[in-house]
């Protein structure tokens, strides 16, 4: 019996031409901490860097912690720049929403699927700070309560594609492969880790990340209003 959702956030929930996204993402932080002496190329760099760190985390300590310690390797010799940062994903990272090509209202889909008596947590790669994940959220027209969990670099050990990373979710949530449906729109992300742990997936194709062309025929997939009804089958 499905009693939880995980949803992706970015082309899941929250639609968005991922370039553009960047573009601004790095121009508004690199603009907020160059007074402290960062250059703008390296920094884009060391945030590439930190970046992966994150993703080959082996749980051996937390995403933050993973991104920092090797932001800082690279950047001895300048200022602390962690609570800077935070101030930014909870001011100037706002406007990075102009990207959007729309801001979809996913309140209702929320609403319905709580009503049905399941369960919501935003599984999104945990390469954000928790502040940028809420941030990110209200784009979609959502807030934190809509969600039972909401992955962040602060309480994630691993980052996606790694089946630790929902090994660890689950875990913390008491949950079992077979009581979830992941619903996202990367194929090497979203639906082969969490089959591969035994869940049900949906693959939703409006903004499908397939970048490695793999055959996707196997997979149910659709718009996320197919999806709705996909989890309401269940």
């Amino acid at each position: 019996m499905i009693t939880t959702v995980l949803f992706d956030l970015d082309g899941t929930l929250l639609p968005f031409e991922q370039d553009n996204f960047v573009k601004l993402y790095f121009g508004g932080l690199c603009k907020k901490i160059a007074p402290l002496g960062f250059k703008p190329d390296k920094t884009v760099k060391d945030i590439w860097g930190g970046t992966k760190a994150m993703i080959v985390n082996d749980g051996s300590k937390t995403n933050r912690e993973a991104f920092w310690e090797y932001f800082r390797s690279q950047n001895r010799d300048l200022p602390e720049i962690e609570s800077l940062c935070d101030e930014f994903y909870t001011k100037e990272f706002d406007e990075v929403k102009s990207c959007l090509e729309y801001r979809p209202e996913r309140k209702p889909l929320i609403e319905r699927l709580h009503s049905r008596g399941l369960k919501t947590v935003l599984a999104t790669n945990p390469i954000f700070p928790y502040a940028a994940q809420l941030t990110r959220l209200r784009w979609a027209g959502l807030e934190e309560k809509d969600f039972e969990y909401i992955t962040s670099y602060e309480n994630s050990h691993y980052g996606k594609p790694n089946t630790m990373y929902y090994s660890e979710l689950l875990e913390k949530l008491g949950l079992s492969p077979s009581e979830c449906v992941m619903t996202g729109n990367s194929v090497t992300e979203d639906i082969i880790p969490c089959i591969e742990l035994g869940m049900k997936t949906f693959l939703v194709t409006e903004h499908l990340e397939n970048p490695e062309g793999l055959d996707i025929s196997a997979y149910r997939r659709g718009t996320l209003s197919d999806a709705e009804e996909f989890i309401n089958s269940l």
